[in-house]
């Protein structure tokens, strides 16, 4: 049965069927008679009458959408009439969506402010019956007499793009291009955010210097809901990024393509931070690629091999979406680009007719690759990106290969004393690439592949939202993956114990798979993957590229950014900042909400991961949403008098008690992330008790509602309490997502607490406190007594946007100096 806005959707639907106008057009040249200007300015009087009563009368009504504080209207012009003449910028009468009919006839959207109501039919009064001007011209002429009919806006007024495009099922979800004001930008974000539907990140948008172009992923019900809530959408067409536009150009404008964007951008500095790729090498001569990589940093491990790339282009690809990004929306825009980044590249794969590396070297191959970019230029920021597993071997124990990794991560390779830990970001590894679909396995039985266990590194997986299919050859084909769902190409580790680290640790774009219509065959098409640079840059300078390579390659990307923007931040902040920021599409939200259980979501995590990364999330907060970075060193243990843990480190969090007061009961989030790199210990028992791999752990606590500052202290630290002294915990509610069982292996946890805002106000400390690792009980007594690094960031966020927790917190942040807690 369908809803109440279903029915109502239905009933405005048939109400807005075009109505003809059929009147005799009078001749109105040189002002016409008083008799056929009366007529002509009545008539619209009319028509405009009735279009602000429909519009009040059959506005669909929705909490989530805040009232239009206008009207939107839909005008016929005469023939060649200009859309600007609509505008009355004293006034705010803006015009929107313009189309142009065969017969040169104009429809233009037009917003009416509520103030401009009565000054528009004010016009066509003065028009009708109002004295001539000293011309002998009626007057508003210019204005009136191209106007053949007024009726108020349907949803076709602001579609513009080919009828046959339009989805014939209202509640069918597609992207839709949502042409926006520029200054509206931020409010659309949060209606997109209230109505469930989804809005592309910054890098998908087109900017222009009065819209922006934003690909809203709903459906038509939705649509028509947000186009009458506030003035910020012009326009609508079917959204279509599909990068097969420019793949099916030829060769000279792939290369003129590929010229107009590189002359458009403000290519970075040699002290900028670098992308450093460990692949087949890079073919720099691209005019995409070469200002910012140069011929001293694309490297081997193997100097017979050469540098070039000669991996039937993978490193060239993983080069451009490192640097760039998918290419398709940046090809489409004509906006200057600030690249903040360079490339690096190490060549780790030998090229044909060379012997291949032996697994057992893959650990040191790897190890020396890292090396040789820092010996070139070893105070530059850098982020290690590798998108090479060792196939069909899991990922599910430690092995040297992981380990070696590890330990670059750590800083602990043999020669690394005083070097900087290292950013290393690698791939799930891909999904068989069958054609058939019965032979396809769901991801959950395709494990994750060696060496992205690694504790260290931050592994991404693939999600896909292509699913617009544009090859004439694929007619009838349809998308495999619902959008926001696994990229059919990922793999996931839900078949691994317990005590592994949960991997993969975020998702970025890897692509979609084009199912056949008898549903029997799954094909690759190039629409449903990204857009990159290909290694033959004189014949085919832009290529498909797709799976957890392409993921990989992005989730570098955003890395190098983030260090850009924040070049003091450590490589375990950075790997926190965009776990922190990532966030679960719609479906997998709704699988985290049918969870029973710990368990079970537990099991998602394993799929999901942390969600999708995004980059302005991970940058950045509003003012419901605020976020707080530390960056700290920890002592965990002690070996005298005797072993045991040494130190636990206590934030006070400076919440908006005011804000939270007056939210009440409304829900807010608290996400909380620890980030930290291990040194590991692989052996015999590593595989099954995770404190023999980890050199020291690391967990966050919260203080619980009910529980004194001198109360948490000593439940978190046994050094608190007095000698025998037990503690009664008090219990903490099931208002955390995972809970600290589900979060407890790898080096890198995070959970969100979900719960009513003023239960949040005695929840107002953070405990970082160490747990068992190797360092306490089988390494000497300097090693014992080290220090450790960590990064923790906590977010606070309500769906609330009028309250604004970010100001208050961002002043107790600049006010506090050396806040301290004291538990007396």
């Amino acid at each position: 049965m369908p809803s109440r806005y279903d029915r109502q959707h239905i009933d405005i639907s048939a109400r807005f069927t075009r109505r003809n106008f059929t009147a005799p057009r009078q001749d109105l040249s040189g002002g016409g008679t008083p008799r056929a200007r009366a007529a002509h300015g009545g008539r619209l009087r009319g028509d405009l009458a009735a279009a602000f009563e429909a519009f009040d009368r059959e506005r669909p009504q929705d909490d989530r959408v805040d009232p239009v504080a206008g009207v939107f209207l839909e005008l016929e012009l005469a023939r060649g009439t200009p859309v600007e003449a609509m505008e009355r910028k004293r006034d705010g009468v803006t015009p929107t969506a313009a189309r142009v009919e065969n017969d040169d006839r104009r429809t233009v959207g037009l917003f009416v402010p509520n103030e401009a109501r009565p000054v528009l039919d004010q016009i066509l009064r003065d028009y009708a019956t109002g004295p001539l001007t000293p011309a002998g011209e009626p007057q508003r002429k210019g204005f009136v007499e191209p106007i053949e009919q007024v009726r108020r806006a349907r949803f076709e007024t602001f579609w513009t793009d080919d009828d046959a495009r339009l989805p014939e099922d209202p509640t069918e979800r597609i992207w839709w291009e949502v042409w926006c004001v520029r200054s509206a930008e931020v409010e659309l974000d949060a209606l997109v955010n209230r109505l469930d539907a989804r809005a592309a990140a910054r890098d998908h948008r087109l900017y222009f210097p009065e819209t922006v172009v934003v690909p809203v992923l709903t459906d038509r019900v939705t649509i028509e809901l947000m186009l009458f809530s506030r003035f910020a959408i012009t326009e609508l067409r079917r959204a279509s990024d599909a990068p097969t536009v420019f793949l099916d150009s030829d060769r000279d404008e792939q290369i003129g393509w590929s010229r107009e964007l590189a002359e458009r951008i403000v290519w970075p500095g040699s002290d900028a931070p670098a992308v450093c790729l460990l692949d087949t090498g890079v073919n720099r001569a691209h005019d995409l690629l070469e200002p910012a990589v140069s011929s001293g940093e694309l490297h081997a491990v193997n100097a017979s091999w050469g540098v070039n790339d000669t991996g039937a282009g993978h490193g060239t690809g993983m080069a451009g979406l490192a640097l760039h990004g998918d290419l398709t929306t940046h090809l489409a825009s004509m906006d200057a680009r600030n690249l903040q980044h360079r490339l690096e590249s190490v060549k780790i794969l030998p090229p044909p007719g060379h012997s291949k590396t032996e697994e057992r070297f893959y650990g040191p191959v790897t190890q020396s690759a890292i090396v040789i970019p820092e010996i070139e230029r070893p105070t530059r920021a850098r982020v290690f990106c590798m998108a090479v597993t060792n196939d069909k071997m899991s990922g599910a124990r430690p092995t040297t290969w992981s380990a070696a990794l590890d330990q670059a991560a750590a800083g602990v390779m043999i020669g690394d004393e005083g070097t900087p830990r290292r950013l290393i970001v690698t791939s799930t590894g891909n999904a068989p690439n069958h054609i058939e679909r019965d032979r396809l396995v769901d991801a959950d039985h395709i494990p994750i592949e060696d060496p992205a266990q690694a504790w260290n590194v931050l592994t991404v997986g693939g999600y896909t939202d292509k699913i617009e299919i544009t090859e004439a050859a694929f007619a009838g084909y349809r998308p495999l993956a619902e959008a926001g769902d696994l990229s059919p190409h990922t793999r996931t580790s839900t078949s691994w114990a317990r005590k592994s680290p949960f991997k993969p640790d975020l998702l970025m774009e890897a692509g979609n798979r084009a199912l056949s219509p008898s549903g029997t065959d799954v094909l690759n098409a190039d629409s449903l993957g990204l857009l990159s640079t290909g290694p033959d840059t004189d014949r085919q300078p832009l290529i498909p590229f797709r799976a957890t390579s392409a993921a990989t390659a992005s989730a570098a990307r955003m890395a190098a950014r983030l260090m850009a923007a924040h070049p003091d931040y450590w490589p375990e902040t950075v790997r926190a900042l965009m776990v922190h920021g990532a966030e679960w599409t719609p479906p997998m939200r709704a699988a985290f909400d049918r969870a029973e259980g710990l368990r079970e979501t537990a099991a998602l995590l394993r799929r999901y991961g942390y969600g999708v990364a995004d980059f302005e999330r991970a940058n950045a907060s509003a003012t419901n949403h605020v976020a707080l970075v530390s960056q700290a060193a920890i002592q965990p243990y002690r070996a005298r008098p005797a072993r045991g843990f040494k130190e636990c480190h206590f934030y006070p969090l400076p919440w908006p008690r005011e804000a939270l007061e007056r939210l009440g009961d409304a829900d807010v989030e608290l996400k909380i992330t620890l980030s930290y790199f291990i040194e590991p210990n692989p052996g015999i028992s590593a595989g099954i008790d995770p404190y023999r791999y980890q050199s020291f752990g690391l967990r966050f606590d919260l203080r619980r509602r009910g529980e004194s500052v001198r109360e948490f202290a000593k439940r978190v630290n046994m050094a608190e309490r007095s000698e025998g002294e037990r503690i009664t915990g008090v219990v903490d509610g099931d208002h955390w997502l995972f809970g600290p069982s589900s979060i407890s292996a790898g080096s890198l946890h995070c959970d969100v607490w979900t719960g009513p805002a003023a239960s949040l106000l005695t929840r107002d400390t953070i405990c970082v406190r160490p747990i068992g690792g190797w360092w306490r009980n089988r390494a000497g007594v300097t090693t014992c007594e080290r220090q450790a690094r960590y990064a923790l960031v906590v977010s606070l966020k309500t769906d609330e946007v009028e309250v604004d927790l970010h100001t208050p917190v961002d002043l107790a942040v600049r006010n506090a100096s050396g806040i301290e807690i004291g538990f007396d």
